[in-house]
């Protein structure tokens, strides 16, 4: 063809001085006039085209070709590889010029073709992400390891070309540099490793509620990588944790939690002690209004009155004496509460429910209430714990019970009052 040129240009009345350079030049247009023509084509009327018949289709699966840009991808191939055909034919192939555009056509398809792989890898995970039922298999992982051997693949074939060696001639001097490979990729290894062992050992999945305090991570998981594992905190902020933390640290995981049904309440209202009293005969009749209490003072009453009989204490002394058992405000208290959590419609019947009272300390008698709330969602669990508090706050002074609080400046004024008064 480069003859056929020369021709022509003498034909033209080209000095021959000139014919050699203005035939490669038109040589050149010309494979460049053909390559950008065939990108054109491919991009503007077969992508056109195929991407018809994807929306025409039922299935939804081809969109995602579309949308992780397979087929354009794909588009970028026709122009290297005309160039890869038509330079031996216009160009002479022992010129330095051809070896280089031919160099280039290699390279370019070398890389064009990894990047067409990791496109529709991309593709695969999508479709395992929207099909598959287990979560646990580390195919985002997995595929990552894939496209880092693709593009290390296409580097060595295109370090081979620009070398001009054989790809097994580069293979084979790796050998020396394992070391330095092993440290620039320490942290791809120990990310596999990782993936692998979370995989296995179900400890983490997409979807999971995770707590790492030590990167400050508090949501949940949108992705688990290679080398990195993607948080979405309650404040939409994106955490990014090292895979390898999940295996080499702790970490709190709330999958059991949410799998269960209910979301735990663990609170304790700290009663002032020298609030505590035994009570007296007024006082217990004041509570046979509470529903709650009824059965608990019946039994209590009955199972008293038993300990009395079997004791034969003088019945007119047991009420302002400590004698016998008696019933206190505190415990009294606790009952209630016992009774208001398992009647209390948003608390979840089925799981552990109890009011303890934990040891006195230096700010009071805590009872802590551990339950569990029948609604999982952050904001109705707030709602349901600040509702059950509200009531449980204004019922304590109801049996004679006070909360702890340290004095504040509205206590301190009043205490002066009193003095003064």
């Amino acid at each position: 063809m480069q003859d056929i040129i020369t021709s022509w240009l003498t034909a033209q009345g080209v000095h021959e001085s000139y014919l050699t350079l203005s035939s490669v030049i038109i040589a050149c247009l010309i494979i460049l006039v053909f390559c950008s023509i065939s990108f054109y084509i491919a991009k503007n009327y077969v992508l056109v085209f195929i991407h018809k018949l994807t929306t025409a289709s039922k299935n939804t699966w081809d969109d995602l070709f579309f949308d992780h840009q397979v087929f354009a991808r794909m588009s970028l191939l026709v122009p290297f590889i005309l160039l890869l055909l038509l330079t031996p034919y216009f160009l002479d192939e022992s010129s330095l010029l051809a070896t280089v555009l031919i160099v280039i056509a290699k390279i370019g398809l070398c890389f064009q073709i990894a990047r067409t792989i990791s496109a529709v890898l991309n593709v695969i995970n999508k479709l395992y992400r929207q099909t598959a039922s287990e979560r646990y298999l580390p195919l985002n992982s997995t595929l990552q390891v894939i496209k880092l051997v693709v593009y290390l693949v296409a580097t060595i074939l295109a370090v081979s070309q620009i070398l001009d060696r054989s790809p097994l001639y580069l293979l084979s001097g790796l050998g020396a540099l394992t070391a330095v490979l092993i440290l620039v990729f320490q942290d791809t290894i120990k990310g596999l490793v990782a993936s692998i062992q979370i995989s296995a050992n179900r400890m983490v999945a997409p979807g999971d509620w995770i707590e790492l305090p030590l990167y400050g991570a508090d949501g949940d998981v949108i992705e688990i990588g290679l080398n990195t594992v993607k948080v979405k905190n309650f404040d939409n902020t994106i955490t990014t944790v090292p895979t390898y933390a999940l295996t080499s640290g702790s970490f709190k995981n709330w999958r059991g939690m949410l799998n269960s049904g209910g979301r735990r309440i663990k609170r304790a209202i700290v009663i002032d002690v020298s609030s505590i009293e035994f009570y007296n005969q007024q006082q217990l009749e004041s509570l046979a209004s509470v529903n709650l209490l009824k059965d608990y003072l019946a039994a209590k009453k009955a199972e008293i009155f038993k300990q009395q009989v079997e004791v034969d204490v003088d019945s007119a002394i047991t009420v302002s004496t400590i004698n016998t058992r008696q019933l206190t405000n505190i415990g009294t208290f606790r009952a209630y509460i016992t009774a208001y959590l398992k009647q209390h419609s948003k608390v979840h019947h089925n799981m552990t429910c109890m009011v303890r009272q934990l040891p006195a300390t230096e700010v009071g008698l805590p009872l802590e209430l551990y339950f569990f709330s029948s609604d999982q969602n952050w904001v109705n669990y707030e709602a349901i714990q600040a509702d059950i508090f509200d009531h449980l706050y204004a019922a304590a002074p109801l049996f004679g019970l006070r909360v702890f609080q340290h004095p504040s400046g509205y206590d301190w004024k009043n205490a002066q009052s009193n003095v003064g008064a």
